[in-house]
């Protein structure tokens, strides 16, 4: 009896020595999640099921469980675009040849078809996205990285915030000139976009009218008339200010103006007549072969103001973009991929989905720090990044093993002392047998 119960002792301590051996040996893998030997004491029962009272004797130790530990690493940037780390519950999911796996170590690579995959090859899973760039939840699929050239967007609308200083006079010289600055008190540009992705310069030139409360605006487009690209004759609207300085819109009828941008019932302007030109190697402007965006451009410039402060453009934004080459990715906290162009658009092409289980312990792992689902660990709860219980996801970072260096090299200690003790008990129970035998 001696003899099984130190035997089991050496068991347990080897197995000890072994989970602390690998534990140390993964402390600098990716995503590892240390394990812990648990042991249990045995007892021999009566053919009744008892113990036989207080005068029983425990015939040795078990190996219970070995069980791992998902307390977080810590997280560390890394810089590189598909590297993701798991802050907080969740696992990435991944398919591994049809199989369903799960992980916790982030790092990701793009292969030649642009599928965003693991490095066994396993596809990182999540949700696509709809024509309009929408992310469809719903069934996860392969997660795809769109190397195409993003497709220009001709512009709709352009808002505009700016101060025409109040204080200024009417120019000294007239008639209105571009090419004299005597003949304005402001100006400024905006870029435009036709349908195919070509740069023009919205030009527009502010003049103070004789009297207080009102401003000429002059536009044109590349120094065209935005309706004749054969014409340098600017569109002409006033712009009505109130005694407290901002737009008299209610001076500004909807409908057309001769000889000027429309105005629309919300008191926007709309070039609804441009027509995009270039010049032509003879030196002649003429219509270049795209098209304007269907419903005109729309300028907002409700913002508008007149104070005594300096002529200035505070704010300025459009809808309108030429086309862009793919120049990098980034993910959010909430696991949306953008895929980033050369024209400064960002353009999300998927989102990386998140996955939990009841019963982390009840996790079979596969090796290359994953997971399979099993009975005991119950269905995998899918979901998005920073919902639910689901952790956040911190792009070009990494989370590193949970292992406890200092801690297991203590086990080590631990364990070596156990199996030394376990040793002596059979090397004890050797020489008592001798003596037994030399008896006889």
């Amino acid at each position: 009896m001696s003899f099984n119960t130190g035997l089991s002792g050496l068991n347990a301590a080897n197995k000890a020595l072994n989970v602390t051996g690998n534990n140390i040996a993964n402390v600098a893998t990716t995503g590892f999640k240390a394990s812990r030997a648990e042991f249990a004491d045995q007892y021999s029962n009566s053919i009744r099921g008892t113990s036989g009272g207080k005068t029983v004797v425990g015939t040795g130790v078990r190996t219970a469980s070995v069980s791992q530990m998902f307390t977080p690493g810590n997280i560390n940037g890394t810089g590189q675009a598909l590297d993701m780390a798991i802050d907080g519950n969740g696992f990435f999911a991944l398919n591994d040849n049809g199989s369903k796996i799960y992980t916790r170590a982030g790092m990701f690579y793009s292969d030649k078809e642009g599928n965003v995959i693991s490095s066994s090859g396993a596809k990182l899973q999540g949700y696509g996205v709809d024509g309009n760039g929408n992310v469809v939840p719903g069934a996860l699929t392969d997660l795809k990285i769109d190397t195409s050239n993003l497709t220009p967007n001709p512009t709709g609308r352009i808002t505009e915030t700016l101060n025409l200083k109040s204080s200024d006079t009417a120019p000294a010289e007239s008639p209105f000139d571009p090419g004299n600055v005597k003949t304005y008190n402001y100006t400024f540009n905006t870029d435009v976009y036709d349908s195919q992705g070509n740069l023009h310069q919205m030009n527009q030139y502010f003049m103070k009218d004789e009297g207080t409360n009102s401003w000429t605006m002059y536009t044109t487009i590349d120094g065209r008339n935005p309706a004749d690209p054969t014409s340098t004759t600017p569109l002409a609207n006033t712009l009505p200010f109130k005694s407290d300085g901002t737009l008299d819109t209610a001076l500004m009828n909807e409908g057309a103006v001769a000889g000027g941008l429309s105005i629309n019932a919300d008191k926007t302007f709309n070039l609804d007549g441009w027509v995009p030109a270039q010049k032509t190697v003879a030196g002649v402007w003429a219509a270049n072969g795209a098209n304007a965006h269907a419903s005109g451009v729309k300028l907002d410039m409700i913002a508008t103001t007149q104070y005594n402060a300096a002529s200035a453009t505070t704010a300025k934004s459009g809808d309108g973009f030429a086309t862009g080459e793919l120049s990098g990715l980034s993910i959010d906290a909430s696991g949306n991929m953008f895929a980033n162009f050369t024209n400064g658009e960002n353009k999300v092409i998927g989102q990386v989905a998140l996955v939990n289980f009841a019963n982390l312990q009840g996790l079979t792992p596969v090796g290359g720090t994953a997971w399979k689902e099993s009975y005991t660990s119950g269905v995998p709860v899918v979901g998005q990044p920073d919902t639910g219980t689901l952790g956040q996801i911190t792009g070009g970072a990494l989370e590193d093993s949970n292992v406890d260096l200092t801690g297991e090299l203590v086990n080590l200690i631990k364990a070596q002392s156990n199996y030394q003790a376990n040793a002596k008990t059979i090397s004890t129970q050797s020489t008592i047998m001798q003596t037994i035998i030399q008896m006889s």
